[in-house]
Parts: structure tokens; sequence; C-alpha cells
């Protein structure tokens, strides 16, 4: 299969590309966290694609995303107040609700679970090729199951070339990581994977406490379900063996010179010994997280086998960058 390079700012490609996913094609599209490989949502076979694409997990669920709000309500059996207050605070955007799934929602889209991950992304492409295409689309990161996210075309072909049907190019994602996923079906919210917006942030909007999970920053146990995207135990990960470096910019220059990984990856004002291939990520949360994936992939493409990573902030949008990290350290943290 040849893989289509669309234009997001050109109309035709983005009605091509509505053709494409309501013939039960693959698309990869950006959106504003990172660039998510659609299909239409309401077809099990299409959806069944994304699986053998990525070589994707069975039980690894899937996001839906809509047009706007008018659109994700039938896709769910409630709707909360919560949820409304969370969709007029930021929707379009970074948040993903888990809501009862209706039922003509194919189960397979949420990997057989009774919920639905959903949300309104705020990237204009998306937004235009959503109401062109007239359905929502189920759309996780368009990468090779377990590799870092995607947040150029780039990416996505290296990854993808000849698996899909086309790609529609859009730039740099702005927010790079993915969406915070929020768990709406009991009494306290609770947040499954931070994102995209900060813990923070919701509980503001909402004037309550959100609960964290205990995955978050943990492993989650074997066998247990999966109820969000983001929660396996090894994730967005390099072929190279990361290690996550908490403490001072001292204590991680004496650990690099003890371990002697091939080469670190730091914050930009970090002075490095010149003895050291370096990396750098940005200083802020938010330069971290437009950095992050792409700097694991550039770790692959320099041909470390080993690295150490400066732990970021745990603190707003460094939370996420953080578990993101974690997860493709396979959890190996030295305090």
């Amino acid at each position: 299969m040849t893989t289509l390079r669309l234009n997001a700012n050109t109309p035709g490609d983005i009605a091509r590309a509505a053709q494409l996913l309501r013939a039960g094609e693959l698309v990869a599209i950006p959106t504003e966290t990172v660039y998510g490989l659609a299909a239409n949502a309401l077809s099990e076979a299409a959806v069944a694609k994304i699986f053998a694409a990525k070589g994707r997990p069975q039980d690894n669920p899937l996001i839906v995303h809509a047009a706007d709000a008018g659109q994700a309500r039938p896709l769910v059996k409630a709707w909360p107040f919560t949820a409304q207050c969370l969709a007029d605070a930021f929707w379009p955007g970074p948040l993903t609700f888990i809501l009862p799934r209706a039922e003509h929602v194919p189960g397979i889209v949420s990997a057989g679970l009774r919920t639905l991950a959903l949300r309104v992304p705020a990237h204009p492409a998306a937004q235009a090729l959503l109401r062109a295409a007239g359905i929502p689309l189920a759309a996780p990161s368009a990468n090779r199951s377990g590799s870092p996210s995607p947040t150029l075309t780039s990416h996505v072909l290296y990854d993808l070339e000849g698996k899909i049907a086309a790609v529609l190019g859009g730039g740099p994602c702005t927010v790079g990581i993915e969406s915070t996923v929020l768990d709406l079906t009991s009494k306290t919210p609770l947040l499954l994977r931070p994102g995209g917006i900060s813990l923070e942030q919701l509980e503001a909007a909402l004037d309550c406490r959100v609960a964290v999970s205990p995955a978050v920053a943990r492993a989650l146990e074997n066998d247990a379900p999966t109820p969000s995207p983001g929660m396996k135990y090894k994730h967005y990960a390099p072929r190279a063996e990361l290690t996550l470096v908490h403490g001072s910019l001292q204590d991680f220059i004496t650990c690099a010179e003890r371990e002697q990984p091939d080469g670190v990856l730091v914050f930009d004002d970090d002075i490095i010994p010149e003895n050291r291939a370096v990396l750098r990520y940005g200083d802020t949360p938010e330069q971290q997280a437009r950095q992050l994936f792409a700097k694991l992939r550039e770790i692959d493409e320099l041909g470390w086998r080993t690295a150490l990573v400066r732990c970021p902030s745990k603190e707003g949008l460094g939370l996420a960058v953080y578990n993101r990290l974690l997860r493709a350290a396979s959890f190996r943290e030295v305090n």
C-alpha cells in the first residue's frame, strides 16, 4: 500500500481524507497533542485495522474523537454534570472523559470494556476533518505500539509507511503529549493519565478534589484491566534503555560518572561536562512536553543503547512529562 501525503491546509485534501475514513481506511491526522491514527469509530472492521497497523494489544482501549459535545454525547449512556462542566471549560482541547459506552459503539473500541474514552480535539485540521467526515473517529497515537508518540508527519511515516492509506500533514503538534484522561464513572473524578490539562486545572474547574490513580506513578498489577490508553507497563519507549534520575544537577552528573551511559537527556540550562553526549529537552514543562517524544526518537537515531534522563518537575504539566518518561524507562529510577 502506498501511503498518500495530504496537506491539512488544502480543502481538497481534507475532503479526500474524509472520503477515505468513510470508506473504512486509516488516516493519520494532526491533533494538538500528538498525531492520531484515525478510523471510523462506528465500524468494527475499520477499528480492527488500527490494532493491526500499530501492532497494538487488543486489551488497550482507544480514544474516540468527536467534532463537538453535540456529536460526543450520543456515544455514551450518561452525561453527568461534571462532564458538561469540564466540556465547557476545556473542549475542544486535550481532555478525555471516561463514560459509559453507548450500545451502538463497537466494543472493540473500548477493548471490551463497558466504558468509552471520548474527547473533542482542538487542532483546526482535526476539527475540519471531523466535520467533513461526519463520523466520530477512533484515534490512538499514529505510531508502532509502545514506541514514542509522533509529533511530526516524519515520525508517522517512519513507523507506518505502507500500512495506512494516508497521512494528513498539519505541522508540529503544539502540546506534544497525549490528552489527560479522567474517569467520570464514579462520584469522585479519577485521573487515569496526566496530559495536556493539569490536575490543578481540573480541580479548579470542578471546585473539588480529583483522585489520582496509583497507576500514574507505578505499573499496573499483572493482568489488571486497562481502563485508559497509556497505562501499560512499557510505553512511549525508544529502543535504548532509559533511567530516570531524581535530585540536583550535581547528583545527576555524579550518577552519569558512575553509570557511564551512552548519553544523557537534560534541561536546556544544565551545564554538563564536555566529554558527555548530550540531548536537551527544555527547561519548562511546556517546552519539555513539546520536545520529549522527538528527543526520545533522536536517542535511537544516535544509536545510544543506554541513557540517563534528568527527572522533570511533577507539578502542573510536569506530571504528564514525568509519567511518559517513567513508562519509557520501564519504571527504572534512581533517587
